[in-house]
């Protein structure tokens, strides 16, 4: 990576939550943070609250467009140069209907968000890292406790959410020979307005509608800022940050 101060990231759905978490944290790491999202005043919001911690720029870019995820690719070039750290955060659900009422179209946008967004984010990282100097550089993929165990009603998310850990594992094989690390955040219940339902209540396998703990998402957000602070002869694979108390060790 290049010195302090002049590490570049690209952060996808920067603009609430764990991606906004992530991406303070990794200012305040001495990141310079490209901050990608739908909605530029949410992004620019993320940028100011980080103005007194680091560097950022907003980007509008949509995970569904590859055409859209190209010119992002091409903004980082144009403006930097070079490429030290992509997070590949961004992500969405299906409505929690019946397993066999699930629209096709309604699995295909999530499969379209959650899995081949980070695909072709992957692929041009790569294409990057690899001919950049210093090579390499480091993919932090956003998984999920649904990258191990479902909710009722998830099988969408759930699905997407196995196949980025799949994305994870073949794309560290396939970027050794170009000093690229990737690996992976599994987050639990980190307070975000995607959790804001659980304060009520959240559909328990077994029927019942139960509230659930939640963690500060800063948790998240310094956890990322660890696994891109490593230097590139290290890597953490697989991480698991959750809510201490949430029922997904044992029987719930």
């Amino acid at each position: 990576m290049t010195e302090a101060g002049n590490k570049i990231a690209v952060v996808t759905g920067a603009g609430t939550g764990v991606g906004r978490a992530a991406s303070l944290a990794l200012m305040n790491a001495g990141f310079t943070v490209v901050l990608a999202g739908r909605r530029m005043e949410m992004l620019q919001e993320t940028q100011k609250l980080g103005d007194n911690v680091g560097k950022s720029l907003p980007v509008s870019a949509d995970m569904t467009d590859p055409g859209s995820i190209a010119a992002l690719f091409a903004k980082v070039m144009e403006v930097y140069g070079r490429l030290d750290l992509l997070f590949n955060n961004a992500g969405m659900g299906a409505p929690p209907v019946n397993f066999e009422d699930l629209g096709l179209a309604q699995w295909q946008a999530v499969v379209n968000t959650n899995l081949t967004g980070p695909f072709l984010c992957t692929q041009h990282a790569f294409r990057i890292m690899k001919d950049q100097t210093p090579r390499g550089g480091r993919i932090i993929n956003n998984g999920s406790i649904s990258a191990h165990a479902p909710r009722p009603f998830s099988a969408a998310y759930t699905s997407t959410k196995h196949a980025i850990t799949g994305l994870t594992k073949a794309s560290n094989l396939d970027g050794r020979m170009y000093d690229i690390a990737v690996g992976q955040v599994d987050i639990g219940n980190a307070a975000t307005p995607m959790t804001d339902r659980m304060v009520a209540g959240v559909l328990q396998p077994d029927g019942r509608k139960i509230p659930e703990p939640r963690m500060d998402a800063k948790a998240v957000g310094d956890a990322v800022a660890y696994m891109a602070s490593l230097p590139l002869d290290a890597n953490v694979l697989f991480m698991t940050v959750m809510a201490s108390k949430m029922p997904f060790v044992g029987r719930g």
